[in-house]
């Protein structure tokens, strides 16, 4: 999800993003980062950003601990806090559900939610005080090969416009400030506002125009998109853009009050309810009626103010008629029935309704649309003991939570924004919107897994774009929801794209699930022309990531993001909310359009390519597999010049060369790969020290010096005889090489071992990527991460480092420095700064946690922000954690200096030995 005002936010999509403003972000771990970092000797995070660190002596996962660590710490929390019932997440061997249900639904008061046989998905509630039992129980059970518990993980914040900057004496856009005007109806389909041509969409769509996402339909899981936004009611042939839309959260579990139980029975033309009465439809009959509040809203967007007069105490009776499957909501309140609007689902006639009326003088809608879903026979136990066997239908109301989906949608598939040529990647494509997200500020990982599953399952999607997802404890892509992400693409040959996190620039922020095998992860990137379109910024670089954009590589060293796109841009938002320009660039934006940052849009832009590509393969009759797919891209994807491979992944999407890949044939053999993972955190790996990819924090590699490393190979699919392939290197500053023959000749299925050495030449870390091909096959077979950190020793008698550089606006660079065990404190101090430069830093711990507060108002220097509680100018972290700590420092896009001159002091105090 992926988040957002800007550097270092996390995110989402797909880490833990901040609470927009009115908002209570509920982190469900902040309680146990909080007590595992301070027992650890760090200075307590804020819940806004930092990864939580595993409590102190939590066993590794491991195939007989299914139950992973910070499913570990959500479980105590739970207890400790009283909570009645705790839901969990189990993979289980495909077909084996049943007798995963029967035995936890025998433990006391089990209450068995969601289940898909051929995927192997159980959810069970539990009370908490059975808790325990109930994980011993599925422990036991050899089907059981993961087990999640239920958290929140917040939405992404994707407005930079939220920042307090605006007017500032410091403030500064650049020489060039206001040459880029307001786009609209004049705006080429090239440009930097919405820059889907990075990519090669725009291109792609005017060389092959039936190709344009047609007979593509892609899942938006997300906050849930505006029905009634122009540029997202036609695809270029006419047809309907939105074709089906739905709520995914749960009707029991996920305290989402849109869901109505549907447990009153009325009969007759006429009938009391709430103290009223009510008018039935025609001659009457027997329905079932309960009362929808507004202020079930208060959390999103509209603020709990649904027809915009001016408070949040409306309610509106809602009338099911079971027999029929349908819906009416007394709109008028008139307590009148008749004239209402009866209404099913919106994919079974396409009906939406209104909240409020809108005032055709004003360019903003007044009035905000909503839809009625309809869930029969939900399960009731999980709300306790009276409701114990009952079952009750759930009607809901369809509303959206925020505008990051309709953003999301419009960077995707928006046909004419502005009522001109500006559009969204695959234009031709049509949407089915799920919204996943609650209204306390986050989205439930159950309601994102369920959503998931019911648009590959259920709703015919081809591809799904994920833009929210959470930083979890341990990042190495072992838990529940990655194996059913995994198995969802190969069950179903449908692709999952999803954002990989806000919670950069620190080395190993990947967020889950963009941690799963074989997801397409994306970083966020951006243009010269882009930072100057979209933010009156002005710098030097044409091309770089965005600084805010979360890094690998995962915990056990695999490649992670797997691909990088544009991670900005002016699109659609609720046609009721006004238009949101950054006030930086210097022009306005009408209503239903807004200026949104992160991987949360760099997502959708390569779900809109991908889009295209399908689309370019169902016009041609050819088979696309998601593996396929994914060769064709990581293979012919881009470099980024100055970034790194943990940084871009294999690089910048190429939709043309990813085409001419496909048509040749492009596919690939499958690997396994097992390497040696030193971190702080790599004894909790599933095999402890080693992983996906090459990944050396702790290690103690010295610039200069050059360590050996053993990586072992082994090809599980294609011909039975050996296969010779080449070995090669993309994204490498000289730091790797490899160690005898660039060629290998793999048996299927016998290991192979070849060995890489890295020598170091500066401090710091060091990515590439070893592609290993079979030049038999279009495109490279496989691309391993190989990641290793020259870190720089506090070494006797100072126990000190100090640095002296410029930081260029929106750039970052980071310091490793080797923290002594013993101790008792870390201090960081910046100085040397020139007037107004706003030039700030962020302390990493080695768990890859940061333990200062990263969103984008807070620690800068000569940056107003009343709710900022730290120095910018130095800190001091107590008892801090030895090993590998990463200072990384950043200058704000709306700094007046292009180079911002500092001094970086580092000192670990009270060492004794």
């Amino acid at each position: 999800m992926t988040s957002i005002p800007e550097a270092g936010i996390p995110s989402a999509g797909s880490g833990a993003p901040p609470a927009r403003p009115g908002r209570v972000a509920r982190t469900v771990l902040a309680a146990s980062l909080v007590t595992a970092l301070t027992a650890a000797g760090a200075a307590p995070a804020l819940a806004d950003g930092p990864r939580p660190a595993p409590s102190p002596g939590t066993p590794a996962n491991g195939p007989k601990d299914k139950l992973g660590s910070q499913d570990a710490d959500l479980l105590a929390k739970a207890k400790a806090e009283g909570d009645r019932t705790v839901t969990m997440m189990i993979a289980t061997e495909p077909g084996r559900t049943g007798q995963v249900a029967g035995r936890l639904g025998a433990v006391g008061g089990a209450s068995v939610g969601q289940a898909y046989d051929r995927l192997g998905y159980v959810r069970v509630t539990v009370p908490t005080g059975r808790a325990d039992a109930a994980i011993d129980a599925a422990k036991k059970l050899d089907a059981v090969h993961a087990i999640d518990l239920k958290q929140e993980i917040p939405l992404p914040d994707p407005t930079p416009r939220a920042d307090l900057g605006q007017g500032h004496p410091s403030l500064a856009r650049g020489p060039k400030a206001g040459a880029w005007p307001a786009p609209d109806a004049r705006t080429p389909a090239k440009n930097p506002y919405q820059p889907a041509f990075e990519t090669g969409a725009v291109g792609f769509v005017e060389d092959h125009p039936k190709a344009d996402g047609r007979g593509v339909t892609i899942g938006i899981l997300d906050s849930g998109v505006d029905l009634a936004h122009p540029a997202l009611q036609r695809t270029t042939t006419g047809e309907r853009k939105i074709t089906d839309w739905v709520t995914a959260t749960d009707p029991v579990t996920d305290g989402d009050d849109t869901w109505l139980p549907m447990t009153t029975d009325v009969t007759g033309p006429a009938f009391t309810f709430n103290g009223r009465t009510y008018t039935a439809p025609g001659a009457g009959g027997s329905y079932q009626v309960a009362l929808f509040r507004e202020s079930a809203t208060t959390g999103g967007d509209m603020k709990g103010d649904l027809n915009r007069d001016g408070d949040t105490t409306d309610s509106w009776a809602v009338l099911y008629d079971k027999a029929r499957g349908t819906v009416r909501v007394d709109l008028d309140d008139d307590g009148n029935f008749g004239n209402d609007e009866e209404m099913k689902p919106y994919k079974d006639g396409f009906q939406v309704g209104y909240f409020g009326k809108d005032d055709p003088s004003t360019p903003i809608a007044e009035r905000i649309p909503f839809v009625v879903q309809i869930r029969k026979d939900v399960p009731m136990d999980a709300k306790g003991a009276d409701w114990a066997g009952k079952k009750a239908d759930f009607v809901n109301i369809g509303l959206i939570e925020s505008e990051h989906g309709t953003h999301v949608a419009g960077i995707t598939a928006a046909n004419g924004l502005f009522g001109g040529r500006m559009n969204g990647a695959a234009p031709g494509a049509k949407l089915v919107s799920s919204r996943a997200c609650t209204w306390s500020g986050g989205c439930t990982n159950v309601a994102l897994t369920e959503g998931m599953i019911d648009l590959v399952v259920n709703r015919g999607v081809d591809i799904v774009n994920m833009s929210i997802g959470g930083l979890p404890a341990l990042n190495d892509g072992n838990n529940a929801r990655a194996e059913l992400y995994t198995r969802l693409i190969d069950t179903y040959g449908v692709q999952l794209v999803i954002s990989a996190g806000n919670s950069g620039p620190g080395t190993n922020t990947i967020g889950d699930p963009a941690l799963a095998d074989k997801v397409i992860s994306v970083a966020a990137s951006v243009s010269k022309d882009t930072w100057a379109a979209n933010y009156g910024s002005e710098v030097k670089t044409p091309y770089a990531m965005m600084p805010f954009s979360s890094r690998g590589p995962r915990e056990d060293g695999g490649l992670t993001p797997t691909l990088t796109a544009p991670g900005a841009s002016v699109n659609t938002i609720p046609t009721w909310e006004p238009g949101a320009p950054v006030a930086e660039a210097g022009y306005q934006l009408p209503p239903g359009y807004g200026m949104l940052q992160g991987t949360s849009m760099a997502s959708p832009q390569a779900a809109g390519a991908s889009a295209l590509l399908i689309s370019a393969a169902k016009q041609k009759h050819m088979k696309l597999t998601p593996a396929d797919l994914r060769t064709a891209l990581t293979s012919t994807a881009r470099t980024i010049k100055g970034a790194q491979a943990h940084e871009q992944g294999a690089g910048l999407i190429d939709i043309d060369e990813a085409w001419e890949a496909l048509r040749e044939g492009a596919t690939a053999h499958d690997y396994t790969v097992k390497a040696p993972v030193s971190t702080a955190l790599s004894g909790r790996l599933k095999t402890p020290g080693f992983g996906t990819g090459l990944y050396d924090r702790e290690g103690g590699l010295k610039t200069g010096e050059t360590q050996t490393y053993d990586v072992t190979i082994t090809r599980t699919s294609g011909p039975d005889r050996p296969v010779w392939h080449e070995l090669g290197w993309r994204t490498n500053d000289g730091t790797f090489a490899l160690v005898g023959d660039d060629e290998v000749k793999l048996p299927l299925n016998k290991p192979v071992t070849v060995k890489v050495k890295a020598k170091a030449k500066s401090a710091g870390v060091h990515s590439a990527i070893l592609t290993v091909d079979d030049e038999h096959t279009e495109g490279i077979d496989k691309q391993i991460m190989t990641t290793v950190v020259a870190a720089e020793p506090l070494a006797a008698p100072s126990y000190r480092l100090e640095k002296t550089a410029k930081a260029t606006r929106n750039a970052t660079t980071s310091y490793f420095v080797t923290v002594p065990k013993g101790a008792t404190s870390l201090d960081v101090a910046m100085s040397g700064l020139a007037a107004g430069s706003q030039t700030r830093f962020v302390a990493i711990n080695p768990y890859g946690v940061p333990v200062d507060p990263t969103s984008t108002p807070n620690c800068y220097p000569n940056y107003p922000n009343p709710a900022n509680t730290c120095r910018p100018d130095q800190r001091s972290y107590a008892k801090p954690l030895p090993g590998v700590w990463e200072i990384e420092v950043e200058s704000r896009r709306t700094s007046p200096l292009l180079d911002n001159p500092y001094t970086l002091t580092v000192t670990a105090q009270g060492v004794t030995g």
